[in-house]
């Protein structure tokens, strides 16, 4: 990855730029200019009786992001931090207008992608604005049922290990079902789950609980069982309780542990949070997936991952910025 850092002087805004470091923030825009000329230069090829009528908006938007970045370019003379992260982002944004570019030639313009399994730009613009209140919906009902179940887990989890962790009568107990149940996959526990629970939704929480719940236990207690123990006899020397000794030494020392299982949890619960909307709850982007691949509307399918793909690193970035936040001794030592 390119470090535009050390390319870019440093010291008070100045209007002198060097002209590599300007050529390099102009060429998104020129990329994009020429995706935009491409787009209006050549007619779109007819294919059957498919009409996409937001073709000629996306165009212009091709014109919108080619000026976007040229204002960019400029205002970032005067502004060296913009300055600086238009340098680092030119090369992803200008790999990004080459892919929408040949994008738009091999599907709208020469039809060499077969329809309806590829579509052009203009057909996921549609369906942003046409299907919008179907897709939010779905996207409302799987943040909640993927909120619910990540909460229950994780908090489960946490208190399972740090009892484990804590007390050897627990962990006596809790290990032989950590090692019978863990390993297995909530996903296998569908059928199961969609019988005994009364409606899809508690199913869908209790299995993504599940998938959160095995890896937080184990990463918690793991963390608890390697606190220093001259971290309690310091504070046992102070006249500390058995509560301060877990509320105050073991969690705190415990919290990078405890941040790998929460990470670990949440990249297992989207996978059964799919899965999940799939088969037996009648809601959410995985249920909107399967409804897009029943009609053939490949356009939904592909939108529907594009807003599933920002969801998941969104939250993922979110969790990260919470640990950075709570370990500030630890920062930037797990990088996303």
């Amino acid at each position: 990855m390119p470090n535009a850092t050390t390319s870019i002087p440093t010291g008070p805004p100045s209007r002198s730029v060097a002209p590599s470091v300007m050529a390099r923030m102009l060429l998104p825009a020129v990329a994009w200019g020429l995706v935009a000329v491409l787009a209006f230069a050549l007619p779109d090829r007819a294919q059957g009786f498919v009409v996409h009528p937001y073709a000629r908006l996306t165009h212009w938007l091709y014109v919108g992001m080619a000026g976007f970045l040229f204002l960019i370019a400029l205002v970032s003379r005067y502004l060296p931090a913009l300055r600086a992260k238009a340098c680092y982002w030119a090369p992803w944004v200008t790999v990004l207008a080459v892919f929408t570019g040949l994008w738009e030639l091999l599907t709208a313009k020469l039809g060499i992608l077969p329809i309806p399994f590829f579509q052009p730009p203009s057909a996921l613009l549609e369906v942003y604005l046409d299907d919008w209140p179907r897709l939010g919906a779905s996207l409302l009902s799987s943040c909640r049922l993927l909120a619910a179940g990540f909460f229950c887990g994780a908090l489960a989890g946490f208190v399972t290990g740090v009892a484990a962790g804590w007390m050897r009568s627990v962990g006596y107990w809790v290990h032989p079902v950590l090692r019978f149940i863990g390993p297995l996959p909530s996903t296998a526990l569908l059928p199961m789950a969609f019988y005994f629970f009364p409606s899809g939704f508690s199913a869908g929480v209790f299995l993504i609980a599940m998938a959160t719940w095995f890896p937080m236990t184990v990463l918690t207690w793991s963390g608890i069982s390697s606190v220093e123990p001259a971290y309690y006899d310091v504070a046992r020397t102070m006249g500390a309780s058995e509560w301060f000794l877990i509320c105050r030494v073991a969690v705190p020392a415990a919290l990078p542990s405890v941040f790998v299982g929460l990470f670990m949890g949440l990249g297992a619960s989207f996978a059964v949070l799919v899965a999940a909307e799939m088969m037996g709850v009648k809601s959410g982007l995985g249920w909107y997936l399967q409804w897009a691949q029943g009609w053939g509307a490949y356009n939904n399918m592909y939108a529907a991952l594009i807003v599933m793909a920002l969801l998941f690193s969104s939250l993922i970035t979110l969790l990260f910025a919470i640990r950075d936040r709570v370990l500030t001794w630890q920062p930037g030592e797990v990088q996303w």
